[in-house]
């Protein structure tokens, strides 16, 4: 039952009973036509995006991958983990029809019954692994966030059948196979970097031993400058592997520290970045960069990024090569699982997270 709409949230329970409890999400908001944005989510000046802080000439480096073991691709790749900590990426391996095929489930998921997706739900979900949810620790939260998701864990494609959505199912499975090919190249490439040149069994599980795919839904907004899609974060992945639509929307924390940097959308391309778990390990060679998506009050936008992560209960901390060759530690060992939790337990709150982590 939708409110009404003279005056349709000025209660926080009706409106957290309408979003959460039915599973209407912010989407549901969004159809009802509403002229002006709930209080719920109105952000501080502070977390909204000040376009005049926008850096309209600077963009993230864009690397080509037709050659991924050129040594000039190699050395654009560890540069851009280090200077900028993202970078997109053209000419994959991943097929456009899989790029698109994800999109198309994305927006068939989304266009599901209120209760078929709240079947998904924390309170309802058969697993931990499959989570459909809105903002982002709404608990914690003094402002929500203007974005739905459905969070799929991979544990194995065994249980995938048996509990993620029928209508997205395969396409995500498709999108995590044949992006595992990149993510082993990029990988590989960074550790080099590194000068850890040999990636064996138990490197490859503390670098890539779990996965999580997020699909993501910004329906469009009232006043979308008062509040935010995604607030200001770093990832906790080792890397995370973007696919954005062509609406655009995505911002990262520039160089010089104030000002915010558009990441355009390219067709066919995969944007790239490093999360926290990585700059642990490469102790603080690769920076895991703080990044935001604006709210859009014209179109519904859509992106689904991988997580690639440390297994849960994986000791995180540089590397040993690294200490063997001499580098003071900057980071201690943390298990990755407390790591993570200490993220989610929070609002969205920029760096902060890192220095959990920090010696």
């Amino acid at each position: 039952m939708a409110p009404s709409l003279s005056e349709p949230f000025s209660n926080s329970s009706v409106l957290i009973d309408f979003v959460i409890n039915q599973g209407n999400g912010v989407k549901g908001l969004s159809e009802m036509g509403l002229k002006a944005l709930p209080k719920q989510y109105i952000q501080p000046l502070e977390e909204r995006m000040c376009m005049t802080n926008v850096q309209a000439q600077e963009s993230i480096p864009i690397i080509d991958m037709s050659n991924p073991n050129d040594p000039e691709v190699e050395k654009s790749i560890c540069e851009a983990a280090s200077k900028w900590g993202f970078f997109q990426i053209v000419n994959h391996d991943v097929p456009i029809e899989v790029l698109e095929n994800v999109k198309d489930a994305t927006y068939k998921f989304f266009g599901l019954a209120a209760e078929v997706k709240n079947k998904y739900s924390k309170e309802h979900s058969p697993s931990n692994s499959v989570r459909f949810g809105t903002s982002f620790t709404p608990q914690a939260e003094k402002a929500l966030e203007w974005k739905d998701y459905l969070s799929l864990f991979y544990v194995s494609e065994e249980e995938a059948f048996a509990l993620w959505p029928s209508v997205c199912r395969e396409q995500v499975l498709d999108y995590m196979r044949k992006s595992e090919v990149v993510i082993k190249q990029l990988l590989k490439v960074l550790m080099k970097g590194l000068n850890v040149n040999e990636i064996d069994e138990t490197k490859e599980s503390l670098l890539m031993g779990s996965m999580r795919t997020n699909l993501n839904y910004y329906p469009k907004c009232p006043n979308p400058e008062l509040t935010v899609g995604v607030g200001r974060h770093s990832d906790v992945s080792t890397l995370t592997i973007l696919l954005q639509d062509e609406i655009g929307g995505l911002f990262v924390r520039g160089n010089d520290g104030d000002n915010w940097i558009h990441v355009p959308p390219i067709k066919g391309s995969l944007v790239i970045n490093v999360g926290d778990a990585l700059q642990i390990m490469s102790n603080g060679k690769y920076k895991s960069v703080e990044h935001r998506v604006v709210a859009n009050g014209s179109n519904n936008r859509i992106s689904v990024p991988i997580f690639v992560n440390p297994r849960p209960n994986d000791m995180i901390g540089p590397l040993p090569e690294l200490i063997e060759n001499g580098e003071k530690p900057i980071y201690k060992q943390v298990l990755y699982l407390d790591y993570v939790k200490h993220f989610f337990r929070k609002a969205h709150d920029g760096k902060k997270t890192v220095a959990f982590a920090e010696l």
